[in-house]
């Protein structure tokens, strides 16, 4: 799925249409007892970051939604089934947390209590003040501190609807947002045409969360991967790393705000290429970052890049197809190399030895350093992340139904960027800190990514012509 920002997904003119919790659901929610199972460290860990960040005097908005269209006229009973019936799918869509003093507890609602109120916003004829009005609309109703906090939205037109759904970003993570346009697809159709829904049953996150937490808080300060990332921190002077190029930022600044980069960056027989080069090293992602510590040595000229590499965390098949927040970290450190090959060699062994540091959420294993973490950005450390989606369920009408996955682009001090392949080739998108150096950088970082591939793509293909003929 392409990432995008709403400003870039191809909003048009049309009926405004939202969903939200009901009165009477919020009214539920309100009366529910404490659910003892506890958040997850990365959920509380966001939430305590949000809380952070606004006591500072600054609201940060941080959802994550996805964007798609359904083809024809829409009928909207069938719509409101659709997305009744799959936020009832997903355990933690009717999950909140409550603080109690500084502590915070869960709440779940009950399939029963689950209802949705649908409202016509109005009709918009100009695309720019449609865009503008969700954007604002987004961050109130999937804000961190509160909740609800989620809202399903669509713009109704004679030809065709587009669904937009927001989220706060403890509910979900990059492959949530990529099963969801065929997921309520497969829905809407069999409300529309009368087939049963074939249900199968999916694992609920809030339950992957107790399992989670119970191993991560059964670990000390003495367990070998604390040990193994206390090493790696102080390798960084005592902070998670950041982006290891010149971003104009001053130290000591007020939180920037940001920008988003986002582009294809190679098409489908470049991206081909370059994975059969790296699949003897582990395949793209190796290759992904093998080529990122090379550009930012040349950008930045430090002999060390360290990064922190996002990893799901569904090891079981019963999370597979589970909405929610399935992420760990796990630190790699590639000293400047001689050449492509060496850099991929370099970051198979760091993934090899350092994957299983993503079994124990970060957030837990700073808690264990002692060391003051007090987040004073929604970032905590730059990642670079690479994920083939070519898989997901419907991805193949991605392009055809305008799906983009979408994140809020608002402050922040550090670089994320993001590399998927999709059917079409590689899509890279990046948020970044709005300055005209981090602009600059972030650029030639991008080019100097696409540049590599191609070059690798090129060499690879020789290969195979070399073969044919020798």
């Amino acid at each position: 799925m392409r990432i995008s920002d709403i400003q870039r997904c191809e909003v048009r003119p049309g009926r405004l249409i939202e969903w939200t919790f009901s009165k009477a659901t919020v009214a539920a929610a309100a009366a529910l007892q404490p659910d003892p199972r506890p958040p997850a460290h990365i959920q509380e860990s966001h939430i305590r970051t949000a809380r952070s960040v606004r006591e500072d005097g600054l609201f940060v908005p941080t959802w994550l939604g996805t964007a798609f269209d359904l083809p024809g006229q829409v009928d909207l009973d069938a719509l409101e089934q659709a997305f009744h019936g799959w936020t009832l799918r997903h355990e933690t869509l009717r999950s909140g947390f409550r603080w109690a003093g500084d502590d915070m507890h869960r709440f779940t609602l009950h399939e029963d209590d689950v209802s949705l109120h649908r409202e016509v916003i109005g009709d918009f004829a100009d695309a720019v003040v449609l865009t503008r009005y969700m954007q604002d609309r987004f961050d109130v109703a999937a804000d961190a501190l509160g909740w609800p906090n989620l809202i399903y939205t669509a713009v109704v037109r004679d030809d065709s609807t587009s669904v937009y759904m927001a989220f706060d970003h403890t509910n979900v993570d990059a492959y949530s947002l990529q099963r969801i346009p065929d997921e309520i697809r497969g829905l809407y159709t069999a409300g529309v045409t009368g087939r049963p829904v074939v249900d199968t049953p999916v694992g609920s996150y809030v339950d992957f969360c107790k399992q989670e937490r119970a191993k991560a808080d059964g670990i000390d300060d003495t367990h070998t991967i604390v040990a193994r990332w206390r090493e790696f921190i102080s390798r960084c002077d005592g902070r998670l790393p950041e982006f290891p190029v010149d971003l104009g930022l001053r130290p000591g600044g007020a939180l920037p705000t940001q920008k988003l980069m986002c582009e294809p960056l190679v098409d489908a027989d470049a991206a081909a290429a370059f994975e059969a080069y790296c699949r003897p090293y582990g395949g793209s992602m190796v290759g992904i970052l093998a080529a990122t510590s090379l550009i930012v040595h040349e950008l930045g000229g430090q002999p060390v890049y360290r990064t922190v590499v996002p990893f799901h965390t569904r090891l079981n098949s019963a999370w597979s197809d589970s909405v929610g927040w399935y992420v760990g970290g796990a630190p790699i450190e590639v000293p400047a190399a001689r050449d492509f090959d060496s850099a991929l060699a370099t970051v198979r062994a760091e993934l090899r030895a350092n994957r299983s540091l993503a079994r124990i959420p970060l957030a837990r294993v700073l808690r264990l350093l002692g060391a003051d973490f007090r987040p004073t950005s929604p970032d905590l450390y730059s990642i670079v992340s690479y994920v083939d989606a070519r898989s997901v369920p419907g991805s193949a009408r991605w392009t055809e139904e305008k799906a983009y996955g979408l994140i809020r682009v608002s402050y922040g001090d550090q670089v994320c960027a993001w590399v998927n392949r999709l059917h079409e080739g590689l899509w890279f998108a990046c948020r970044h800190p709005d300055t005209a150096v981090a602009h600059k950088n972030v650029r030639r970082y991008a080019e100097g990514l696409r540049d590599l591939i191609v070059s690798v793509s090129a060499r690879d293909q020789l290969r195979d012509v070399e073969a044919a003929f020798s």
